[in-house]
């Protein structure tokens, strides 16, 4: 056993995402890579040590809803969470967020929901 089997699968969702110290200083920006209901990872650009392992920020990001009356829409989030780690890529970073509070869905399962119930409809 590899400690896999119980991990929550992500869902890979590119969308803009604001961040900063506080809900009031939302002033950075990055691209979501993906998400699960206790965290998620985004790419942005920083200047080297902005963003640190153990650091506490404010993140806001938007999610789809999983609607079936409205399949694009979504619902905005917003958390406090931890930095868990940063990676240098391509000119920025990738980072690995941990939010305070788990979401309340599983994007990957609610995503999974989704397509089973489209598909039943055709």
């Amino acid at each position: 056993m590899d400690g896999t089997e119980n991990r929550e699968q992500r869902l890979v969702y590119r969308w803009p995402v604001w961040f900063g110290e506080d809900e009031t200083q939302m002033v950075r920006s990055g691209l979501m890579v993906n998400v699960s209901s206790g965290g998620m990872a985004f790419t942005c650009q920083a200047e080297p040590g902005q963003l640190r392992v153990g650091q506490q920020l404010t993140i806001r990001l938007t999610l789809p809803r999983f609607d079936e009356q409205d399949p694009g829409a979504t619902v905005g989030v917003t958390r406090t969470g931890q930095v868990r780690w940063v990676i240098a890529v391509g000119g920025g970073y990738k980072i690995g967020f941990q939010f305070g509070a788990p979401l309340s869905i599983k994007p990957a399962e609610q995503a999974a929901v989704m397509s089973v119930s489209q598909d039943e409809m055709l």
